[in-house]
This record gives C-alpha cells, sequence and structure tokens, in this order.
C-alpha cells in the first residue's frame, strides 16, 4: 500500500501549508483537505473512497468540489466514509443545499454522483486486499483515527485528537504496525489551547507515545504554520524516546 501526503499542515499560508489529506493508492483519499487540489481532474476521477476522521473544515474542505468536478466522469458514486455522527454533520450543513448541493441526490437517487457510508469504530472495511479500520479518537466533535492494513504491515493515523487512552489502548493490540502517524498542533506554550481545543501538544504527544507498547515508525502532523519549528524543538527535547520526524507534504510511505 502507498501513502501519498497531500497536506499535512494545521492550517494555510505558503507553498507547502495543505491541510490534511492523503492519497492511498490512487483510489482511496484519507481526509480530504486542501491538499486534494492539487491533483489532475483525472487523479481525482480515480478516487472511490474518502475515509473521513471528522468534520472540521481543515479535513472535508474539498470533498463537495472534488465531486462537483468528477461526478459526470465517472460510472459509480463516490463513497464517503464516517461515522454516523459525522454524516450527520456533513449532511445538516454542507450538503444541505445552502452550502452545498446534495450530491447523494444529484443527477437523481438512482445515480447519484455521491453516497455515504456509516461506520462503527472496530468495525474493518475491506476494498479488496487492503483492510480500514476506524479506531477511537478524542476531539472537539465525533472523530475517529484509522488503521490502513496492507496485508503486509499497517499505518495507523490519529485524525485530530488529545491524549486517547482508547486510542493507545487500540494500536497496543496491534500486530505489525510499521507507521503512526499523529497530529501536534500546538507548542507546549499553548498548552491550554491544545486542551481546550482537544489538540495535542509535546508534553501529551510524549505521555501518548511513552504509553505505547509498540515501536512504530512515527511522524508528526498538524503542525500550526509559523509554529512547526518551535513544536519539533519541543518534541526533541520532550525525552519521546527517538524524536518523531515532521510529516511532510509529498512524502510517500509505502507499507
Amino acid at each position: 500500500m502507498k501513502l501519498k501526503v497531500l497536506g499535512c499542515s494545521g492550517g494555510i499560508g505558503g507553498r507547502n501549508a495543505r491541510t490534511t489529506a492523503f492519497l492511498a493508492d490512487d483510489d482511496i483519499l484519507i481526509d480530504a483537505g486542501t491538499g486534494v487540489g492539487d491533483l489532475e481532474l483525472d487523479e481525482l476521477a480515480r478516487i472511490d473512497h474518502i475515509f473521513v476522521t471528522h468534520s472540521h473544515l481543515d479535513h472535508i474542505a474539498s470533498i463537495p468540489l472534488l465531486v462537483d468536478s468528477v461526478g459526470d466522469l465517472r460510472s459509480v458514486p463516490v463513497t464517503i466514509h464516517a461515522t454516523p455522527d459525522t454524516l450527520r454533520i456533513l449532511r445538516a450543513h454542507v450538503f444541505n443545499w445552502l452550502i452545498w448541493p446534495d450530491f447523494t441526490v444529484i443527477p437523481d437517487e438512482h445515480r447519484p454522483y455521491m453516497r455515504f457510508h456509516p461506520l462503527t469504530v472496530g468495525e474493518p472495511v475491506r476494498l479488496g486486499s487492503r483492510t480500514i479500520t476506524p479506531l477511537p479518537a478524542l476531539h472537539t466533535v465525533p472523530a475517529v483515527a484509522y488503521c490502513l492494513d496492507s496485508g503486509r504491515g499497517k499505518l495507523v493515523y490519529t485524525g485530530d485528537t488529545a491524549y486517547c487512552a482508547e486510542l493507545i489502548a487500540a494500536i497496543n493490540r496491534l500486530d505489525d504496525l510499521r507507521h503512526l502517524i499523529i497530529e501536534t498542533a500546538f507548542s507546549d506554550s499553548q498548552h491550554g489551547l491544545a486542551l481546550a481545543a482537544r489538540h495535542l501538544c509535546p508534553a501529551t504527544l510524549a505521555a501518548m507515545l511513552q504509553d505505547l507498547a509498540v515501536s512504530p515508525e512515527v511522524f508528526v502532523t498538524h503542525l500550526k504554520p509559523g509554529q512547526g519549528e518551535r513544536i519539533m524543538r519541543e518534541i526533541a527535547d520532550s525525552g519521546a524516546g527517538s524524536p518523531p520526524l515532521a510529516l511532510e507534504q509529498g512524502q510517500v510511505i509505502e507499507f
């Protein structure tokens, strides 16, 4: 399985500041932030599945535009996978005919451009030889992490989360975990803001990593623009074992 980082920034502002989106192989998106907009039209048309961690704009911004752009180029709808709570938010606040048309009934309900598929935490979705399983996460809105299993190895992407004992327990039950992509949105000087927003800072990241019983390669994502170097210095000084690396736009991880 090949995961390409289309965006991993916690905001916009600059050539490499694209918000969260990952392209798995050439047909699956994991979140769909502004990084999706760098794909060519034919690449967008090959995307069959979008797995959404949560409903915040930096993780869903490209879904409405993507579906609108490729709907009439495809013979089957794009499937949006998310928890029922997240799907309800998308229906009520995005695909509501006010912010954007409801593409689950366009051009008609029998041949829609998009369909919603509800997920249950812990229940895998199998796509050929690949398996994607939602895991618990803790954020200000209903949220999940994802475990991607290629059949040869696994990768976990946390999405947006605070310290989450349930997520740690789920990760510790995984065998052959090769990679962990974990957010750290704020520096330790903004510890209070990180707690209120249910994000990680270097101190809480270190606590999560210390509680892991597995030893994957760790990449840090969702760094706030202008804060990245400071956050990574604080992570390096936090004593979190082998220092994690900052995830980079355009990076490809194979597992």
